[in-house]
């Protein structure tokens, strides 16, 4: 499968490039990723859940920056494989940064991925459509931490503007919330058919929310003040219009 894809990001090449080597940032905009562990400056190794029709595979995949030319190009090699499933993957990718001016960079990517095994079964068209529904999930994300680092607005997609007025709400309420660690468990949020109060305390029998010291820069926070307490929300970038659907509901 191969892939190629742009974005554009409202912050400096320098920055981006910046975000991109961050492995902490990553982990937070890569959908579905659990946690990830640094093995030196250009490997690292994380563990991503990916679920394709019936089909939900956690893979070990082991990342390395194989060619670096600061700061506009990468090229990023990664292997991985869940033997429940008996799947394994092989990607390369290269990134080219590109500065726009005016305070912009577009982000070109150019990747080329063969998923084997159970996963692979599902044929080209699934898996592409699988591999564009991440990079749009991961744009909106990225593009948020990038232009909320560089204390620009103005994000380019529907999908990230949403992303950053949730953000800013965030921000807004706790500005100096802690840096979560890398390693850490994907937070869980309320699906839309839960019940209203479910919603707002979390109470479910499968799903908590997550303390909000061990949030990813990229989640969203929020608090509502009542008189009899206070009600903290977290949920991941990646269900922002959820999020967003549900304060209309609640507003």
């Amino acid at each position: 499968m191969e892939l190629e894809k742009t974005l554009t990001v409202a912050a400096a090449r320098s920055r981006v490039w910046e975000l991109l080597l961050d492995p902490k940032i990553m982990a937070g905009c890569v959908p579905g990723t659990q946690s990830v562990e640094v093995i030196s400056d250009v490997e690292y190794l994380a563990e991503i859940k990916v679920k394709i029709s019936f089909i939900a595979a956690r893979f070990k995949v082991r990342t390395k920056i194989v060619e670096s030319r600061p700061p506009d190009y990468l090229r990023i090699e990664g292997t991985g494989e869940d033997s429940a499933v008996a799947s394994s993957m092989k990607q390369s990718s290269e990134l080219f940064l590109t500065d726009l001016g005016g305070g912009n960079t577009q982000i070109r990517i150019k990747a080329t991925a063969d998923v084997l095994g159970r996963l692979g079964s599902f044929g080209l068209s699934v898996m592409k459509t699988k591999a564009d529904r991440m990079w749009d999930e991961f744009g909106a994300n990225f593009a948020a931490v990038a232009t909320r680092s560089d204390g620009t607005n103005g994000l380019q997609t529907k999908d990230a503007a949403a992303n950053q007025g949730l953000a800013d709400r965030a921000s807004a309420v706790d500005p100096e919330a802690p840096s979560p660690p890398v390693s850490r468990k994907e937070t869980a949020f309320v699906p839309p058919k839960a019940k209203w109060w479910q919603r707002i305390t979390g109470q479910s029998s499968h799903e908590q929310f997550l303390p909000a010291q061990e949030r990813r820069p990229t989640d969203i926070y929020m608090e509502f003040h009542r008189p009899d307490g206070v009600i903290k929300l977290l949920w991941p970038a990646s269900a922002a219009q959820e999020a967003a659907r549900w304060l209309k509901e609640l507003g």
